[in-house]
């Protein structure tokens, strides 16, 4: 895969939770809102997002359509007193699309669909669910939408996306991108080939 360097900065927010995400459903496609708690965390990250660039007014703004990533940057606008809904969509910033596997639990999964599960164990990055796609397919659909970013963008996003973010930049390696924990109510500051939580 050939890497790729993001212009500035960029600040990626992972939505807030829902209730599938406290139940370990894949969500994927489906658009699930956010619960208290990820409501809660949108709000979290306006103040971590002040701290970070009091010039926060100033950044553009890009959400993935989907419902539980544009009511965090709702939220997450409302709390810094901007405009909530200035801001833009991008298609391609949606989540990884789990295709049949949407809406069950990895326990389940592994459990109707082992070789299958046992599978994606072993190519994370590389595997497809039925009617999916790969984190492989993801970092490929999202590669246009970074070269075309501005220079100190916050972003609204996905767990999958911020993993194939990681993996392009190569602040990861791709087979252990697909691994990675991204946490909710914090903010991962991508600056060239490093990543770090704020």
């Amino acid at each position: 895969m050939m890497r790729m360097s993001i212009p500035g900065r960029l600040f990626l927010v992972r939505h807030g939770e829902t209730d599938w995400n406290r139940e370990g459903r894949l969500q994927g496609s489906q658009d699930i809102p956010l619960n208290a708690l990820g409501r809660m965390q949108a709000a979290e990250v306006a103040d971590r997002l002040r701290a970070l660039k009091p010039e926060f007014a100033t950044s553009a703004y890009v959400a993935s359509p989907m419902h539980r990533a544009r009511e965090t940057m709702t939220i997450l606008r409302n709390e810094l007193a901007l405009p909530p809904d200035d801001y833009r969509i991008d298609e391609q910033l949606k989540e990884l699309t789990f295709g049949d596997w949407e809406g069950f639990t990895w326990r389940e999964i592994r459990k109707s669909e082992r070789e299958l599960a046992q599978a994606r164990e072993r190519d994370k990055w590389g595997f497809v669910p039925p009617g999916g796609e790969s984190y492989r397919m993801l970092a490929e659909r999202i590669r246009p939408s970074l070269e075309g970013m501005a220079p100190d963008t916050v972003m609204v996003s996905h767990g999958g996306v911020a993993r194939a973010v990681l993996a392009l930049i190569g602040a990861v390696d791709p087979a252990e991108a697909a691994k990675v924990e991204i946490w909710q109510g914090k903010i991962l500051v991508v600056e060239g080939d490093k990543a770090s939580w704020k």
